[in-house]
């Protein structure tokens, strides 16, 4: 499974320009002899249909999207300093001072404002916003920049996947290339029934890929397998932390967009007692993910999401720990075989 992720978080992929990691899952999946077809839709999502080694009682559906947050470029200056927009949610802090690479050739550039020494001492007190900031590819006019870059292009964080001690892990898009690298593992294993496996575009604009997917699909029970957000650093209090690395798989009642099914998060409580799989809830309603447009889907979804604790999500440096990805995956599998299963 890190072997998937790490090639996953690898590839740039922001909201609408998911074609390379799709790309890549087909590459992992094209031969395998347990699917039986793969389809991408109008949209751009991937469903993939896996053979069991029976037909399941009920059509189940595991989710996870294949997008990340960055950046849009929207303007040219005339030094050749070019202008941006966020694309899904990130916070101009995590922004300033990053290097990125911008469109389809990779132009390399950096994130950059006015230098502390012209700042007045209001500014010093202030996070820029993005309006007050600009991307630097080294041009030397708008003529010079135009030669590389265009309105419309994608620019992407450039961090790379990094282990950190005790079992932790730092990269861009582990939101939700997570997801991706757990379902990539669990489709090279024997299941117990068919399943069908859906991988989702524009997620973090509005969860609309998994709008389309669900509803092509149609489905009667749906896992959405995601990071969510893990604030146990300094200083904040554990009723706040929301979840923490280290705790297992998260497993959630409510979150922003979704009032997951009952029955489902009982049962994924009960398997972990049960089978000794560390999990968790969060401790605060905070969030939300694919579940939100899944759940309403037609004449609706039970629906439940599975998710793996990650601290600065949204950011090109979040930070999860490799054994609650372990929880993640054990987790999923066991649900999977007995949710089915539910009257």
């Amino acid at each position: 499974m890190l072997k998937h992720l790490e090639a996953l978080c690898n590839i740039y992929g922001v909201s609408g320009d998911e074609v390379s990691v799709c790309d890549y899952i087909i590459e992992q999946i094209e031969n395998n002899d347990t699917i039986k077809q793969y389809s991408i839709d109008p949209l751009g999502n991937l469903i993939v249909e896996k053979i069991g080694l029976n037909r399941s009682p009920k059509k189940l559906m595991v989710g996870a999207h294949m997008d990340e947050v960055g950046l849009i470029i929207t303007y040219i200056n005339e030094d050749g300093t070019l202008k941006f927009a966020p694309v899904g949610g990130i916070e101009p802090s995590v922004v300033l001072g990053r290097t990125v690479v911008v469109g389809s050739k990779h132009i390399p550039g950096v994130i950059g404002s006015k230098p502390i020494h012209l700042l007045s001492g209001k500014e010093k007190d202030t996070i820029p916003d993005f309006s007050s900031m600009y991307l630097d590819i080294g041009a030397k006019s708008r003529e010079d920049a135009i030669e590389y870059v265009s309105l419309g292009d994608y620019v992407y964080f450039n961090a790379g996947f990094v282990r950190l001690g005790n079992g932790k892990i730092r990269s861009k898009a582990l939101d939700d290339r997570i997801g991706c690298a757990i379902m990539l593992e669990l489709i090279e294993m024997e299941l117990p029934y068919d399943v069908t496996f859906t991988f989702h575009v524009q997620e973090e604009i509005g969860l609309r890929g998994a709008k389309t997917a669900a509803y092509t699909v149609n489905p009667d029970i749906a896992i959405i397998l995601e990071a969510t957000t893990a604030s146990d650093i300094a200083d904040i209090s554990d009723e706040n932390a929301v979840c923490h690395l280290g705790g297992g798989a998260v497993v959630s009642f409510m979150d922003r967009s979704t009032i997951y099914d009952k029955d489902l998060y009982n049962l994924a409580y009960s398997i972990s007692k049960e089978e000794g799989i560390p999990c968790q809830t969060k401790t605060k309603i905070a969030g939300g993910n694919d579940s939100g447009a899944v759940h309403i889907s037609r004449g609706g979804v039970k629906t439940i999401a599975i998710s793996a604790p990650c601290r600065y999500i949204h950011s090109p440096s979040s930070v999860v720990e490799e054994k609650d990805l372990d929880s993640c995956l054990s987790l999923t599998r066991l649900l999977m075989e007995k949710a089915v299963l539910i009257k």
